[in-house]
């Protein structure tokens, strides 16, 4: 299989971990026979350091002509004072999921057997373990709606609108993920308070009785669900949600995992193509220093594998291999080790 993919590593440590990433994809075609190609371009801070400007056209046009996008992270402190949208996070993140039509994004969060330690919940809570997915709406909502501030500077607004159309294909990949799990889906919303959650919440329902009734449908409001998540996790298994509250609840996720350097994400469009990319940030206190964790990165990567690619072998291979490191006991900073990021990325090119 021969395949382009966009590298787009981007600012703070994206690019020391998309780099480790890069050598596991570059393992993965020499091990299986794949040729990929890879075409490095400047997004974020380092693109407007170069070239005044987040998403240079030329960025963005090599996205589109790509078959699939790995990302490291965008922004960090030294960018934010530009304009708010100029800014990393806004121009270049939400551009490109919007510019791509990336909808769907699968955020899987799983306690590693080996790291089951690093949990900060309770032995007795953590027992049964964690295995999630997050399936978050990425393209509307408040990140999207209008955002404007009255000209005396003393109020703001933020709309949050969503349409039946964009609940009902978000809803649909949670309900087919479901099928492809434990068949168990958790739409999360907060339909007391707000006009939106209670079309989102009708639009489920509707969807599900019509064409997913072989599925279990649970709603939970928002303020519930962050609560449960450290209380009961394992009664978790599709959690279907809004973006907004998608972004904190996967946080929230990761940290149950013992790690946000753990948690990979997809970005996807109805076609299968995708963007990839840890679900942390740019973490600029620790760029450079070569102690952030690539492993989010790769299993990002494997994702790709996996989704875009339609290559579940070479997908479970990097897993494995993943799994093997962790085992191994070789850990990054953030899980209580001292190996190096490119330490890390080593391993698990050896375990492959």
């Amino acid at each position: 299989m021969t395949k382009t993919i966009a590298v787009i590593a981007g600012d703070g440590i994206g690019p020391e971990i998309v780099g480790e990433a890069v050598k596991v994809l570059g393992k993965v075609a020499e091990k299986f026979g794949h040729d990929f190609t890879f075409n490095e371009k400047l997004v974020g801070g380092a693109a407007y350091d170069a070239f005044g400007d987040c998403l240079p056209d030329d960025t963005l046009a090599v996205c589109k002509s790509a078959d699939a996008i790995l990302l490291g992270a965008v922004g960090g402190p030294k960018w934010d004072a530009l304009p708010g949208p100029q800014r990393p996070e806004k121009r270049a993140l939400l551009t490109l999921r919007k510019e791509l039509g990336l909808f769907a994004n699968l955020r899987p969060a799983k306690v590693w057997p080996p790291l089951k330690g690093a949990s900060p919940l309770k032995d007795e809570i953590i027992g049964e373990g964690l295995d999630l997915l997050v399936v978050r709406e990425l393209t509307g909502g408040v990140y999207f709606g209008e955002h404007t501030r009255a000209a005396d500077g003393q109020s703001a607004l933020d709309k949050m609108p969503y349409s039946v159309a964009e609940i009902e294909r978000i809803a649909r990949v949670a309900f087919e993920s479901a099928r492809k799990r434990r068949r168990h889906v958790i739409s999360v919303d907060k339909a007391n308070v707000l006009e939106t959650s209670r079309l989102w919440r009708e639009t489920v329902q509707r969807l599900h009785d019509a064409e997913y009734p072989d599925v279990a449908l649970e709603f939970m409001y928002v303020d519930n669900a962050a609560m449960q998540l450290v209380r009961a996790p394992s009664r978790f298994d599709v959690l279907l949600t809004e973006n907004m509250f998608g972004d904190i609840l996967s946080d929230e996720a990761s940290q149950i995992t013992g790690s946000i350097g753990m948690l990979p994400s997809a970005s996807l469009r109805a076609d299968g193509f995708g963007m990839y990319e840890p679900i942390h940030g740019s973490a600029p206190d620790i760029a450079g220093k070569g102690v952030a964790n690539p492993l989010a990165t790769i299993l990002s990567a494997a994702m790709m594998l996996r989704h875009t690619f339609g290559l579940g072998e070479e997908a479970d291979a990097v897993e494995r291999a993943v799994g093997k490191v962790l085992e191994s006991g070789v850990r990054t900073a953030d899980l209580g080790g001292s190996a190096s990021c490119a330490e890390i990325g080593a391993a698990v090119v050896a375990a492959l």
